[in-house]
């Protein structure tokens, strides 16, 4: 499916347009405001993950928690981005390359597909474009500048996003190991939500809910599905004295 209408910028008329595979693969073109109500995160990539030998970009799939798919990313910043939304409570779906944005610059086509669409639970939409910030060429920058005022004509939001800070990252990284629900064992996980109703260090908790060989999975997992929350992790690594609490326990 696709999508076009008008929007200023600096041609005197911009034409935009999305295309998105259906089901059957095939593609179809409409004015962009005909589609505002597209579930684009179910959305198959509307152009090819490529793999080279030697190529500068890392491509690869992730699966994603949320969803329960796989998700494709062109580089590893794009996937360290995956991980992060996958962490986010408020994000309910998300997709890659959901479809491609065609406009005239005023001398020639142009097109740019952004890097992910994301759904929050509100029902709110959110288009995603990843580069880091030290490296926008000038023709991505008007790029990037175009899909915001597209996604503004439709009521989506539109971010460009970079590096994410190191320590944050770090953590939900070691928290994405986690992340498949074989990790949720019960009665692992009711004993750690007992021990954690009261605030205390995450591996003397792990500790008082039995072997920490067998606890340690399980409360990795449930601070993945934020059912505990660890102190300060966007800026100190999860170690034995992080402090950790139940969601909506007692702050002690």
């Amino acid at each position: 499916m696709s999508v076009s209408t008008g929007v200023e910028s600096t041609a005197p008329y911009v034409e935009v347009s999305c295309r998105v595979d259906d089901k059957r693969g095939s593609k179809r073109r409409r004015p962009l405001l005909d589609c505002a109500m597209v579930r684009f995160e179910d959305a198959v990539p509307v152009r090819p993950f490529r793999w080279s030998w030697g190529g500068r970009h890392f491509p690869g799939w992730y699966w994603a928690a949320t969803t329960g798919q796989h998700v494709g990313f062109e580089s590893w910043l794009e996937r360290d981005r995956l991980v992060l939304m996958d962490f986010d409570p408020a994000v309910v779906g998300m997709a890659s390359q959901p479809f491609w944005l065609h406009w005239h610059d005023g001398e020639r086509e142009r097109r740019h597909a952004p890097d992910f669409f994301v759904r929050r639970v509100d029902g709110s939409a959110t288009v995603v474009d990843v580069r880091a910030d030290d490296w926008i060429p000038p023709r991505d920058a008007e790029a990037f500048d175009l899909t915001r005022r597209a996604c503004a004509e439709v009521g989506w939001r539109f971010e460009q996003v970079g590096t994410p800070e190191a320590v944050l990252l770090a953590n939900v990284r070691w928290l994405s190991r986690y992340r498949h629900p074989r990790s949720q064992r019960e009665p692992v996980a009711a004993r750690l939500l007992e021990v954690f109703s009261q605030p205390r260090p995450l591996m003397a908790g792990a500790d008082a809910a039995g072997d920490r060989l067998a606890t340690l999975p399980v409360l990795f997992h449930l601070l993945w599905r934020h059912e505990v929350s660890a102190e300060r992790m966007d800026i100190e690594l999860l170690g034995p004295r992080t402090v950790v609490r139940r969601a909506g326990g007692s702050a002690g």
